[in-house]
């Protein structure tokens, strides 16, 4: 039953009237479409409903293939029509043959409006999920997803929902209730550019707090540092921490065994507050803005950090995507601006989020831009930090340098 099932509803379809009033004419076109797409028809029945109240009827129609089916419908009082196509892909992959099938009738039906939707069938292996396509909304009008060949494990705790899944583009990938958090193959582009800014830009970090990051990337490049004697990571849910663990190793790369880092499960608000050490570095790993991790994207939270924030110490965290949440990146940073002297919001695309994401690193005194490309690069010479895929000197100058849109908005 694995396959794939296409839907188009048309509005305002400017073609002959024959294909909106005619089984026979309706039929011939979807024939003749069949066949171009390279599948197998093996009947068909159409139907021309008698006139009502005036109103010509519509058809309705069916194609059965060997592949599965087409069925098509007509409203000619409101010069609209329906497609629904339906493709088994069980034996051979017979995707791109729906696509053009559907295609080719929509360009027959020459509509003002389309609405398209795609969905993916079934399994391979049904006990395990596999080939599952997974989507996440953007916001209201946008979304974008990724396969799954495998579910590894899903799990309810008491504040979320885990999973873990294999994937074709990025191995390993976990979620988090149904957003995307990290993957084995794209992890470095997000805790690299989070830790590494203000890390590097610091003179001798030594201590560290992160809030959330149960996953032990954050973690994991703090203590890259050489300096670094201490990282605090301050997880809510215990689950996440036992799950990367378990799964997400080349995430963390066995952080969790190193005598420098020290786990507290429980609200990130209740440790802050409780506290009286001061850290060189926060680094805010939440889930994002718009998720009941809300209450510590506020300013009143970022005050709360800023007490624990040593001389010349630093918070960086993530603000979500200026392309498609932009009223709230800009809520995000003007409530930093009101909690810290010196705000300096950064930007790069992260392949998992699907899109450019915004940062950025708050201080009373430190100043990442500060930091030129060659200094930098000194810096990660003198601190031997060689094992980076994404960040450098060059970049850590090119993550401030925002887009002209993304400039506005903040100002």
């Amino acid at each position: 039953m694995q396959g794939l099932h296409l839907t188009a509803d048309l509005h305002g379809c400017r073609c002959s009237d024959a294909i909106l009033l005619d089984a026979e004419a309706l039929s011939r076109l979807c024939r003749e479409a069949v066949a171009e797409a390279g599948l197998q028809r093996v009947d068909e029945r159409f139907f021309t409903f008698p006139d009502y109240e005036g109103q010509p009827g519509g058809v309705t129609g069916a194609v059965l293939l060997a592949e599965s089916h087409l069925a098509v419908h007509t409203w000619p009082e409101r010069r609209g029509a329906t497609l629904d196509v339906y493709v088994c892909n069980f034996s051979t992959d017979n995707s791109s043959k729906a696509e053009h099938l559907l295609e080719a009738l929509i360009a027959a039906f020459d509509p003002d409006e389309r609405n398209l939707n795609r969905l993916l069938r079934g399994s391979t292996e049904p006990e395990t999920e596999a080939e599952e396509m997974h989507l996440e909304w953007h916001n209201s009008g946008s979304f974008f997803g990724y396969k799954a060949s495998r579910r590894l494990e899903t799990l309810r705790t008491r504040y979320q929902t885990l999973e873990v899944f294999e994937t074709p583009q990025f191995g390993k990938l976990f979620r988090l209730d149904g957003i995307y958090m990290t993957s084995e193959k794209d992890e470095f582009f997000y805790h690299e550019a989070i830790v590494h800014p203000s890390a590097l830009a610091h003179p001798a970090p030594r201590s560290a707090l992160v809030i959330g990051g149960g996953d032990g990337g954050s973690s994991e490049e703090l203590l890259k540092h050489p300096t670094m004697e201490r990282v605090v990571m301050a997880e809510l849910d215990e689950e996440v921490v036992r799950i990367s663990r378990k799964y997400l190793h080349q995430v963390h790369r066995g952080v969790f065994d190193d005598p420098r880092l020290e786990v507290h499960i429980g609200d990130g608000w209740d440790y802050v507050a409780g506290t009286s050490e001061r850290f060189d570095l926060v680094i805010l790993d939440l889930t994002d803005p718009d998720t009941p991790a809300h209450r510590l994207y506020t300013r009143e939270f970022f005050e709360l950090v800023r007490t624990v924030l040593a001389p010349g110490g630093a918070v960086s965290l993530h603000i979500g995507s200026p392309v498609f949440k932009p009223e709230l990146v800009k809520r995000l940073v003007a409530d930093l601006r009101q909690a810290f002297k010196m705000v300096r919001p950064l930007g790069l695309y992260i392949p998992l989020y699907g899109t450019y994401w915004g940062l950025a690193c708050a201080s009373d005194e430190l100043d990442p831009v500060a930091l030129s490309a060659g200094e930098a690069e000194q810096r990660l010479a003198e601190r031997q930090l060689a094992d980076l895929r994404y960040y450098n000197g060059d970049v850590h100058q090119a993550l401030f340098a925002l887009p002209n849109y993304f400039r506005t908005l903040l100002d």
